[in-house]
């Protein structure tokens, strides 16, 4: 399985990004697919992550209502819309895939996720 993020970035706060994650080798249409990001001295954190049919999502908190995970499965593609960018979103994008097939559950933890992105960097200024 490779996943293959981009779309990060340098932009001014309130701005806009979208990332894509592109995948490959596997029945992409089959799992779940989430963002994650990392900063600078930080662990990595959940973002974003989309049940493998696309008609669930769920969110961090600290990005509900500015960020929007979507999936072309046809693309074999996932998409993270950032809107409203603060400077705290600075890090390193993520994308990854869940190991189970047709997964009712959406996990939040970086463990239950079994393939990774290189990572795409964003960076929001001041």
């Amino acid at each position: 399985v490779q996943l293959q993020a981009s779309g990060g970035g340098l932009v001014q706060v309130g701005g806009s990004l979208r990332l894509s994650c592109a995948a490959s080798g596997r029945t992409f249409s089959n799992y779940v697919m989430g963002w994650f990001r990392q900063a600078p001295g930080k662990e990595r954190e959940f973002v974003a992550a989309i049940r493998w049919s696309g008609d669930s999502t769920i969110y961090a908190d600290s990005v509900k209502g500015r960020f929007t995970i979507s999936r072309d499965n046809a693309k074999k593609t996932v998409y993270l819309q950032m809107n409203s960018l603060k400077s705290e979103d600075t890090a390193v994008y993520y994308c990854a895939t869940d190991p189970i097939p047709y997964a009712r559950a959406i996990s939040r933890l970086p463990s239950s996720y079994d393939y990774w992105g290189q990572g795409t960097q964003v960076t929001v200024s001041s």
